[in-house]
């Protein structure tokens, strides 16, 4: 096995050994209700309408089929397994870390006749891109990408980015060996060679569009280790490079469009009242630093961090490191032509950032470690290649520098491992959170959800207390307040935190949803209805206010009226099984016959049932309610049966009436039933980060 071979192989079995103890992780409730656990169509596997889904749906203000379609095929496979889902980012991770020591081996091992001594054989390269290659897989900022599994669209954006390049620079190779065989031959804009390249990159930004600065980075390695550019100034060469990926930039301009729509649709996207760009700019150069910093020194890493403070605190703090980064620019740009590698990487980190570096503020978190996935390859490079050429410069000895590197590298897998263990469950990820943050009211909220999830009502009311306390105007922290308070029964005292939270938050359609909730099971259902058309003018695209104002008209005794809004909402989402559930359920009992269509009813409970995959017991309770309006009792019986075995298995609370259900259809009577009355739908309680 030749040496590059082996070093490959080396890299992917430390990173899988390493990231093992995934295996044994539990999903979070930080955006993994969204991307698996409450979501019923990556549940049911790959399904046409599920395939469907995926390139219609926004996911926490992403459009990002690519990573559903991954998600799908895991539960497809094994189910919504969370060791062997989160083992599968590890799996990504391993593999993007192998292409990276072959990127750098293939970009930097040019060796041509006349390539001069600018281009190192592949033998110089060789230590130095395993180097940047075993950084990149040990090094702990990169555990939130790996260890989350609502990341896998990192991982899995960074595979297919990793892939365009490569696929770039077999076409640049073969440009350069092409003009140096015959250099006046015609140059055409770009060939069949670019296609691989152009797909690649299209599925990268499919999986995340963080992606969109990769054409700035072929510009870049143009420059170092290709040597496309031999000046950093206008000319018609380097014009012609730039046009060359004129097909790379139009990607990136769509996505941008794209994204920022689907972000300003889900209102992720903070206003300028809210950050003024001043503002903005300040925590951005804060955050490069940060982020610099934790690089060389990774301790006490979060899942979340606060802000930084105020405009006025922030001030002199984002001055200071504004000079730093400033003269670390300079100085990588004096050092250009002798050591261009580190120009090269500098800019790779600067550049990539900037789609996440809070210039358009997205979401709460001031910077996040998932950011640095992509962007520390660029000081992981700069570092690996600048000590090649220290070790040069002074003529250091073996086996010092091979000490060192094993030094370097044992830390990063210590601190790995360490951090890995804070991502194990929801309790543990924000108590540790907690433990190294100040003032953090995200963390004090979501580790309240966990606690409530385990039963410990008492401590999960300390966190939201605390949140609130934190955070005072944080119309998050009181709209948690108002659901511990609605499912303690205390819905008084929970319509006065909603309205609290909506004081605050005007334009929060959650708060408003649950004040509509809090309403309508104290039989407001006037109140009710006015929230939830609030709601919807607040979120237009959200097709849960026509379905919550269907089930209001519902309680109220006008099921006729109902009906249209049932209606749109599933025009709106036509492949959420719990609304074509519960509407065939009320199509196939409702106690008004002029409501009642069975055969209505059967198609929207089978197609609920097969979106589940059939191993739902709500949804094959509506099949057979369906059956028996058809008149099709053994097929009633047989479905009953199916969805009571699987009630008693996940130990639900519907075995008894499932149970009443079968009777009915063994004597052949359908189920009637009012829905009149009936309590509307709890409210939820988790924090999301942001649409990222």
């Amino acid at each position: 096995m030749s040496r590059p071979r082996l070093i490959a192989l080396l890299l992917a079995l430390g990173a899988l050994v390493l990231y093992l103890p995934l295996t044994r992780h539990q999903f979070v409730n930080y955006d993994d209700p969204a991307y698996v656990t409450e979501n019923d169509m990556i549940r049911a596997g790959l399904t046409w309408a599920g395939l469907k889904w995926a390139f219609t749906a926004w996911v926490v203000g992403n459009w990002h089929p690519v990573t559903m379609l991954s998600l799908m095929l895991d539960c497809q496979l094994f189910g919504a397994n969370s060791g062997v889902m989160h083992y599968e980012n590890a799996l990504f991770h391993a593999a993007n870390a192998v292409l990276l020591f072959t990127l750098l081996l293939r970009l930097t091992g040019r060796t041509a006749a006349n390539a001069g001594p600018a281009r190192p054989r592949p033998s110089d390269a060789l230590w130095p891109a395993a180097f940047a290659a075993a950084l990149f897989a040990s090094h702990p900022l990169h555990v939130e990408s790996v260890a989350w599994l609502s990341e896998r669209k990192d991982v899995l954006s960074a595979f297919f980015g990793l892939l365009t390049l490569l696929a770039y620079a077999g076409y640049a190779r073969r440009r350069l060996d092409a003009e140096e065989r015959n250099p006046d031959a015609p140059r055409a804009a770009w060939s069949k060679d670019y296609f691989p390249a152009l797909l690649f990159f299209t599925l990268g930004l499919m999986s995340k569009p963080m992606l969109v600065t990769l054409p700035f980075v072929l510009l870049l390695l143009d420059f170092w280790p290709l040597q496309r550019i031999k000046e950093l100034r206008f000319s018609t060469t380097n014009l012609r490079l730039l046009l060359e990926k004129w097909p790379f930039f139009l990607l990136t301009a769509a996505f941008c469009v794209v994204t920022l729509w689907s972000q300003n649709g889900t209102g992720a996207v903070q206003s300028e009242s809210n950050f003024p760009f001043a503002a903005r700019i300040e925590d951005a150069v804060i955050s490069y630093a940060e982020y610099l910093w934790q690089t060389v020194w990774p301790l006490n890493l979060a899942v979340f961090y606060p802000a930084n403070g105020t405009e006025f605190q922030l001030l002199p703090k984002a001055v200071a490191m504004a000079v730093g980064l400033a003269v670390v620019s300079w100085a990588v740009w004096q050092a250009r032509r002798a050591h261009p590698y580190l120009l090269v990487g500098w800019l790779w980190f600067l550049g990539t950032l900037v789609p996440v570096i809070g210039l358009v503020k997205v979401g709460a978190a001031v910077r996040a470690d998932r950011y640095t996935y992509i962007p520390l390859i660029g000081i992981f490079v700069a570092t690996a290649f600048g000590a090649r050429a220290f070790i040069r410069r002074v003529r250091l000895k073996a086996p010092w520098p091979a000490v060192v590197a094993c030094g370097v590298l044992g830390a990063c897998c210590v601190l790995t491992e360490r951090q890995l263990g804070y991502w194990q469950d929801s309790v543990t990820l924000f108590s540790h959170a907690l433990a190294v943050t100040r003032e953090n009211d995200i963390a004090h909220s979501n580790l309240g959800v966990a606690l409530d999830k385990r039963g410990l009502r008492k401590e999960a009311l300390v966190q939201y207390q605390a949140a609130a306390r934190v955070a005072p105007t944080s119309s998050n922290a009181h709209n948690n307040l108002g659901n511990w308070y609605y499912e303690s029964g205390d819905t008084k005292r929970a319509m006065a935190e909603y309205r609290e939270a909506l004081r605050l938050s005007p334009g929060s359609a959650d708060a408003r949803i649950n004040l509509g909730n809090a309403d309508a099971s104290l039989g407001r259902y006037n109140e009710a209805l006015t929230n939830y058309i609030d709601a919807r003018r607040l979120n237009p695209r959200d097709p849960t206010t026509p379905y919550l104002v269907g089930r209001t008209l519902l309680q109220e005794g006008r099921s006729m009226d109902a009906m249209p809004f049932f209606r749109q909402s599933l025009r709106m989402d036509p492949n959420n099984p719990r609304v074509l559930a519960f509407l065939a359920q009320v199509l196939a009992s409702d106690e008004d016959p002029k409501v009642r269509d069975g055969y209505a009813a059967y198609l929207m409970a089978q197609k609920a049932s097969h979106l589940a995959g059939g191993s739902n017991p709500v949804m094959l309770d509506a099949l057979g309610m369906a059956y028996a309006e058809l008149g099709r009792f053994a097929d009633a019986q047989s479905a009953a049966r199916d969805a009571l075995r699987l009630a008693r298995r996940f130990d639900t609370n519907d075995v008894a009436i499932l149970s009443s259900h079968l009777k009915l259809y063994e004597n052949h009577q359908a189920v009637r039933q009012s829905f009149a009355g009936k309590p509307a739908s709890q409210p939820g309680g988790i924090i999301r980060p942001g649409a990222d």
